[in-house]
């Protein structure tokens, strides 16, 4: 139970991050111009390209942050600044222009698996998650269960459009960031009091 746990604590913020339903009205207007099952094999691959750029930052975080000498509470300080600006994102949303994102060509890499779900924010947090935690199982375990809950919220994206509405994505859109709120000024606060024990 406890490691189930532990696997949930790291994989959460991540699916927070990803942003599944506040990506569904942007992969909505993104694929606009392709039937339901080309939208879902386009979907289901910029997914895995998605997974593969989040696997190989979780394994390259370690020797990255190594070369450039920074330290554990220097991660979680900017790690909780980083996702506390997301949050806000997510709280306080910017208005989108359907037509920038409106495209007759098909995605590929950008703007659906980068940055939509691989953004800096997932990024950055796996590196910090993966330098923080010794197991590399526990970490993979973590990343494909919000990978993988990501991935049936946005391959259900039409359906979730049409029941919950702009008002409905737009209030759990809200929801997800003010958790997210929590969960950086609780990593802020470690970073700081870490700061604070090794200097004394």
């Amino acid at each position: 139970m406890d490691f189930f746990l532990h696997v949930l604590s790291i994989a959460f913020p991540l699916f927070l991050l990803m942003d599944p339903i506040g990506n569904v009205p942007l992969f909505i207007v993104t694929l606009k111009g392709f039937n339901n099952q080309m939208q879902r094999k386009i979907i289901f691959r910029e997914l895995i390209i998605a997974l593969c750029i989040i696997i190989v930052f979780n394994f390259a975080g370690d020797y990255l942050l190594s070369l450039l000498h920074v330290d554990q509470h220097t991660i979680l300080i900017a790690g909780g600044i980083i996702l506390f600006l997301i949050s806000l994102r997510m709280i306080f949303p910017q208005p989108t222009h359907s037509e920038e994102l409106e495209s007759k060509k098909e995605p590929f890499i950008v703007p659906l698996a980068i940055p939509f779900v691989a953004g800096p924010a997932v990024l950055a947090t796996v590196m910090l998650y993966s330098e923080r935690e010794e197991s590399a199982f526990v970490m993979l375990l973590a990343i494909g269960l919000a990978w993988a809950a990501s991935t049936l919220i946005l391959l259900s994206s039409s359906f979730l459009k049409k029941i919950l509405g702009d008002k409905g994505i737009i209030a759990c859109e809200k929801l997800m960031g003010l958790l997210l709120t929590l969960i950086a000024v609780q990593m802020f606060l470690e970073g700081t009091t870490l700061y604070l024990s090794e200097r004394s």
